[in-house]
């Protein structure tokens, strides 16, 4: 489970500012492959830059030198086939394609159902595109939405559902940014007051769709529950921000063998970079 909070092209700085918690048993093997301008540091062979799940060897956010993001979460359901394919794979087929978002969404669509319930964004930041789809209720024809302008909320249903804790990240993001107003935005300071946030729903409010104590404990925006399997819950945090400019700054807050860290990565969307210098030399 996963819940991402962004704000695309609706902010004069940044076309895009993008929080997410990926949640995740405490065991589990993650790699988060990440060294500043080293390019051996960047995935070998391709040029994605983002966490890398060691068991399955896809991703949940990730984005490349061109201006490309993509990310994905589950979509909470009673049931899954473990026949299926990665959904941490589709991040990254985007990510290796020249296709733009709307046309890889729609290709990808035919086959969608072959993998469990996903929600998935893909952007182009150069080009201002964005799309979402979910192959989720099964059986009804898949539809590829262009997201508009604003702040937006993805958890484990569809995008902006009704949730607790989407209404409450997003109301709460929503102030921070009237806060800070139109200018540089401290991303480590906003990760930190919105996505450690426990509050839990009421009972009453769940969606109703697994066991009332699972739905009860993955309704805060902050995961942490112990289950028979070991510790369940939010092992990382990440705050992407994406400058008109084409500067990028990838910040993670992660656990590791039970110590929280952090690390950045800073690098520069070239197009965009150029974009800026001839509107200056106009």
């Amino acid at each position: 489970m996963c819940i991402a909070a962004f704000v695309w092209q609706a902010h004069p700085l940044y076309p895009l500012i993008l929080l997410q918690n990926r949640d995740e048993y405490h065991d589990r093997q993650v790699i988060f492959t990440l060294l500043p301008t080293d390019p051996v540091a960047w995935w070998a062979g391709c040029d994605i830059l983002g966490g890398r799940d060691a068991v399955a060897g896809g991703t949940w956010l990730g984005c490349s030198r061109t201006g490309r993001v993509a990310f994905l979460t589950n979509v909470l359901e009673l049931h899954s086939l473990p026949e299926a394919k990665s959904r941490g794979e589709l991040p990254v087929l985007f990510l290796q394609s020249r296709k733009n978002p709307k046309e890889f969404a729609e290709e990808l669509a035919k086959e969608a159902h072959d993998y469990n319930g996903f929600n998935l964004i893909l952007a182009d930041i150069p080009s201002k595109s964005m799309v979402y789809f979910s192959n989720r209720p099964e059986g009804e024809t898949i539809v590829v939405r262009e997201v508009s302008p604003g702040l937006h909320v993805l958890s484990n249903a569809k995008l902006n559902s009704p949730w607790l804790k989407v209404e409450r990240l997003r109301l709460n993001f929503k102030e921070q940014l009237e806060n800070y107003g139109k200018g540089e935005i401290p991303v480590k300071e906003m990760l930190q007051k919105l996505m450690r946030d426990t509050v839990k729903a009421d009972m009453s409010k769940l969606p109703g769709i697994c066991s009332p104590e699972w739905e009860f404990n993955l309704s805060s925006i902050f995961v942490e529950v112990l289950t028979p399997l070991g510790c369940y819950g939010t092992r990382s945090s990440v705050a992407l921000t994406i400058k008109t400019n084409g500067e990028v700054s990838f910040y993670e807050t992660y656990l590791e063998k039970g110590i929280w860290k952090e690390r950045t990565v800073n690098y520069c969307i070239q197009k965009l970079k150029q974009i800026e210098i001839e509107s200056q030399l106009n």
